[in-house]
């Protein structure tokens, strides 16, 4: 009982990860942008980076909304298909 509680909290940090990753890594690259921009014309405007970071995680979180939630719906079928392995 305690294995599968286990492997379903792995799996939730998993999916947790993987749905996380494309807007981590486009704040990433923006700031990354922003920073080289930053450092070549000496502008040390600290709200710079803001605006276009929430643009490019707006962008992101639209454009994969739908495998999201694809990989959600898959993920919570999964543990109520479980639901009667528990229950004994």
């Amino acid at each position: 009982m305690e294995a599968e509680i286990l492997g379903i909290a792995k799996d939730m940090m998993k999916v947790a990860m993987i749905l996380s990753f494309p807007a981590l890594f486009i704040s990433m690259i923006i700031g990354l942008m922003i920073s080289i921009f930053q450092a070549t014309t000496q502008i040390n405007e600290m709200t710079l980076s803001f605006v276009p970071k929430l643009i490019g995680i707006a962008v992101v979180i639209i454009l994969t909304a739908p495998w999201a939630m694809n990989t959600l719906i898959d993920f919570t079928t999964r543990i109520f298909k479980m639901i009667p392995t528990f229950i004994q």
